[in-house]
């Protein structure tokens, strides 16, 4: 990641940070801040999803959502530092999402955080989503450096070894489809409607995964890499052959291709983790952490603790509230870069592109909320 400059409010007293996520369609606020025993502790998070405004489109479109962003955002944050209980006055920074992500809602979290930080001048955090992502487990299990985490949802897939802050290696990434938009490009081909992984996850639960014959992808490939595409062609082409489709035909789609995108998750997952027992031999407490919405899946969350077990790894989850897009994540990364003294001032730019890992080589194949190379 990019080096950050050194604020002249980089003297300001610890204490809690308001983050603010906006990058694609939930607008989200919350207030973090640490225990008497140092411990990081969520004191509110505030999430307003727009589902509803999307679902007629089948996925999310960025000028609704950059809009939707606009009207609430006020009202998020003042709902965040009420029930904080905090108010402005009791913060020691402001941090905001300003990329990866849809450009507009980037602009409308990135332009409050500035204003409010401006106004009471206190310290200001551009935060890379995936940064957020990636620390959480920090935030919910206090793990210790360096860990590694597989960061899947809608918009990224990747493995990242986290040596610490601001410190990222990618391991893997996706060659094509992210597992989170493969979920939801299934849902739709399918008919199940928006957002796709909890109704794929639903039909599945009655469905036989052994009735179609899917691809694994990627399955006994050296690399860490992951594809999925043609996963989701394959499920098209089963689709085609049995329509007119009945309600079993699918649940048994649907759970095939959960099947099959657990058995490939599990693949790259071990391969990576014999990587990184090897390289990093000396570890007390090996941990892979799960991370994004897709990590809210019964499915995965089980082969991800499979292959943890075959490799003496500890498995970090995050409680569901924390999977999806949140300010929480945000309002951590930002706690964690003002105790380290890393501040960014106010002409800090949105990127929708912005990768952890920048010094790891482009892949063809981005997804819709760009950067995941």
């Amino acid at each position: 990641m990019v080096p950050r400059p050194v604020n002249p409010v980089s003297a300001a007293p610890k204490g809690p940070v308001l983050g603010i996520e906006t990058s694609c369609d939930e607008t989200a606020a919350a207030v973090v801040g640490r225990t008497a025993s140092g411990a990081p502790v969520i004191l509110s998070s505030v999430v307003l999803s727009q589902t509803e405004e999307h679902a007629a489109f089948g996925g999310v479109v960025p000028e609704i959502a950059a809009r939707a962003h606009v009207e609430a955002v006020d009202g998020i944050v003042k709902a965040a530092l009420t029930e904080a209980g905090t108010g402005l006055e009791g913060l020691a920074g402001i941090a905001a999402t300003v990329g990866p992500g849809l450009v507009g809602g980037l602009i409308v979290g990135a332009m409050t955080g500035k204003a409010l930080a401006a106004a009471r001048k206190l310290p200001f955090f551009a935060i890379n989503h995936l940064e957020g992502h990636a620390l959480t487990p920090r935030l919910t299990d206090a793990v210790a450096y360096p860990y590694l985490v597989l960061l899947v949802s809608g918009g990224h897939t990747q493995i990242l070894l986290v040596r610490g802050l601001g410190r990222y290696e990618r391991w893997g990434t996706t060659i094509d489809d992210a597992l989170g938009e493969a979920f939801d490009k299934t849902a739709k081909m399918l008919g199940l409607g928006h957002p796709g992984g909890p109704l794929v996850e639903r039909a599945a639960a009655s469905g036989d995964a052994g009735r179609f014959h899917l691809p694994r992808p990627m399955r006994g490939e050296k690399r860490l890499d992951f594809s999925f595409s043609g996963l989701k062609t394959a499920v098209r082409q089963a689709a085609n052959a049995a329509a007119p489709l009945s309600d079993q035909d699918v649940a048994d789609l649907c759970a095939g291709f959960q099947a099959a995108a657990a058995d490939s998750v599990r693949d790259r997952i071990g391969r990576a983790l014999e990587r990184y027992r090897a390289e990093l031999s000396d570890l007390a407490d090996p941990v892979l952490a799960v991370a994004g919405g897709v990590a809210a899946n019964g499915a995965i969350r089980a082969a991800l603790n499979a292959a943890c077990q075959g490799h003496g790894v500890r498995l970090v989850a995050p409680p569901l509230s924390l999977c999806g897009d949140n300010g929480a994540m945000i309002a951590h990364a930002g706690l964690e870069r003002l105790e380290a003294g890393l501040f960014d001032g106010f002409e800090a730019p949105v990127r929708p592109r912005w990768p952890l890992d920048e010094q790891a080589a482009p892949m063809i194949g981005f997804g819709k909320r760009g950067a995941k190379a």
